[in-house]
């Protein structure tokens, strides 16, 4: 059975491998997604003006924490590549950038007002989402809000290739079921879900998207 490390250092070796094709295609993504603009909007009218968020798998472009920086929000990037964060300050130098597993992070406790996490935990076999947002819980401050963003159906494992580049990389997919249960199981209320048909240009998987706020303490989930 392969352990969350292997995995994790297979998705590093995979973006590092694809992370320049990655912000080719897909650092003006926001311009043709009115939905998602909607629903950062929607997450950034959650926060107070000048809090601090992670914008945790940033990617090579950083353009999802670009977008909320545009409105007045403090961004932290961090992503597991080190080539994505390499790309990620090359074209944000106001924002700062850290290489980071966001299983295991470097921040203190209650250091964040908000996290975002959009399409980070689908590299993470299912069995072990619950460490991350354990994790997430430990770095948002009491009242802080999540946002998860993944892709709807029920396989998960590996497969071959990320973007047409020959790598081997973890992929699941997610229920709504399954996410509302990974928030309840983490000391999250949840606040808002939806799910949304893929964009003509997009893979044919719907999309889910929920932002839960921060509650209660939790055990440590192993």
């Amino acid at each position: 059975m392969n352990s969350l490390e292997s995995i994790n250092t297979k998705t590093r070796q995979a973006y590092n491998l694809a992370a320049d094709k990655y912000h080719d295609l897909f650092h003006n993504e926001m311009n043709e997604k009115e939905y998602d603009r909607m629903l950062l909007d929607l997450f950034a009218n959650m926060l107070k003006p000048f809090s601090l968020i992670c914008d945790a798998g940033c990617g090579p472009s950083g353009h999802i924490g670009k977008n909320l920086q545009e409105k007045g929000i403090k961004v932290m990037g961090v992503d597991i590549s080190d080539r994505c964060v390499e790309l990620a300050k090359l074209h944000n130098p106001e924002t700062q950038f850290f290489c980071e597993d966001i299983s295991q992070l470097s921040f203190p406790e209650h250091h964040f007002d908000g996290i975002v996490s959009y399409y980070s935990i689908i590299n993470t076999p299912k069995k072990y989402v619950n460490r991350i947002l354990t994790e997430f819980h430990r770095v948002l401050k009491p009242g802080g809000y999540l946002l998860v963003a993944v892709k709807e159906g029920f396989d998960e494992g590996f497969i071959n290739e990320l973007i047409g580049i020959e790598a081997e990389i973890y992929f699941s997919f997610f229920s709504e079921y399954e996410i509302r249960k990974f928030y309840s199981e983490n000391g999250f209320e949840l606040v808002f879900i939806e799910t949304r048909n893929p964009y003509d240009f997009e893979s044919r998987n719907n999309r889910i998207f929920a932002i839960g706020r921060k509650i209660n303490k939790i055990k440590l989930q192993l």
